[in-house]
């Protein structure tokens, strides 16, 4: 019987973290739960060139009806003008399969928990203007738990799936349109890759009113340079990156900075000894702390995960010298707390309408400009 609530406990944890970096750390403790895919690995065939060119293809997109990212929490003030900008969203892992390595767009299960992810991370956005999200066969949640070369072969897949949706993104939006690119865990380490491949250099960095990269580690001094847009210092400057990961105190996150350690940047040195980036949410990456007063929203979650309410002033906010963004004392926010006082699953939910202001005030900075 012990056993068998370990494994409750530990499936419920995977079945709302986003996935990717932090479920490596975890390697130990979960790989005995069999995440791992059994199936052998078997090479996607490519999509057709304009395959997100359909409806089907998107969770949301101008046009499609039931967007999931125009929910809205209690306390939250539905805006009488969207903004101009076009938001690209890429949702976290949402597939704990283990019949693929990727997972199949018609697992209804992942599909489901997919707009459930998008309710909750993407809605804060969606007052900005039009949201764009991306269905994509993403690397399973097992990905992360092995060190066999499938999880990166699956990871490498499914990034090439968010090239072809980022694509037809940018062949649909008015060529003068501002943007806002935004993703999460897994979607987030698709997004540091897709920054480096199509934005960084190119015309289309111009257009970028900021980039919310969170929930993934970024090497301040071997990764930014190579994405093309810098860290955000404050909340009135346009085309740059807010990223943070956040731990309640006391923070235990020795076993995430030794992953971090073994690891390479985008200019192929290691990233071990170097800070990761932290943007304040509270204040735009103005300052590396913030008062809980400071917090417009908290959004917290009810049991069903289906609805929730803003609370103002839940939490603070402090980057701290190794990057990672501590909150206090661990705050009432839901049952989904990874060990060490690890608040990935609400990096965005713990500061929502921080967020949604910060956005909203920088494209109107980008218009004025």
């Amino acid at each position: 019987m012990a056993r068998k609530f370990i494994y409750i406990v530990a499936a419920l944890i995977v079945l709302v973290i986003a996935g990717g970096f932090v479920i490596r750390i975890y390697e130990a403790e979960l790989t005995e739960l069999a995440f791992v895919p059994t199936a052998k690995f078997e090479k996607q065939a490519a999509f057709e060139p304009n395959k997100y060119a359909s409806n089907d293809m998107w969770f949301a997109r101008p046009g499609k009806a039931e967007n999931p990212a125009d929910w809205l929490p209690v306390g939250a003030a539905k805006p009488e003008v969207r903004g101009s900008a076009a938001i690209f969203f890429v949702h976290p892992t949402s597939y704990i399969g283990r019949d693929h390595w990727n997972a199949p767009l018609d697992d209804s299960e992942s599909q489901d928990r997919a707009k459930l992810f998008l309710r909750g991370l993407a809605s804060p956005f969606a007052s900005t203007g039009e949201m764009w999200a991306p269905r994509y066969r993403q690397a399973a949640i097992g990905s992360f738990l092995t060190t066999k070369p499938e999880g990166q072969l699956a990871l490498d897949a499914a990034y090439q799936d968010v090239l072809l949706a980022f694509d037809e993104f940018v062949a649909k939006v008015q060529k003068d349109r501002p943007i806002i690119l935004a993703g999460h865990s897994q979607g987030a380490l698709h997004l540091t890759h897709l920054l480096k491949d199509r934005v960084a250099g190119k015309p289309i960095a111009n257009r970028i009113v900021a980039a919310y990269v969170v929930g993934w580690p970024i090497s301040v001094d071997n990764d930014v340079a190579a994405m093309g847009l810098p860290a955000c210092s404050g909340p009135d400057q346009t085309g740059c990156i807010m990223a943070w990961q956040s731990f309640a105190e006391p923070a235990e996150y020795d076993r995430i900075s030794k992953v971090y350690d073994a690891t390479t940047g985008f200019n192929r040195e290691t990233r071990k000894g170097t800070a990761m980036l932290c943007t304040n949410p509270l204040n735009g990456g103005a300052a590396a702390a913030a008062d809980m007063k400071a917090n417009l929203g908290t959004l917290k979650p009810d049991a069903s995960m289906e609805a929730g309410e803003l609370v103002v002033g839940a939490v603070p906010a402090r980057c701290d010298a190794k990057g990672f963004l501590l909150i206090g004392d661990p705050p009432e926010v839901g049952p989904y707390v990874l060990p060490g006082n690890n608040y990935h699953v609400y990096d965005f939910p713990l500061f929502w309408a921080n967020v949604r202001a910060d956005a909203t005030l920088r494209l109107w900075k980008f218009l004025q400009k």
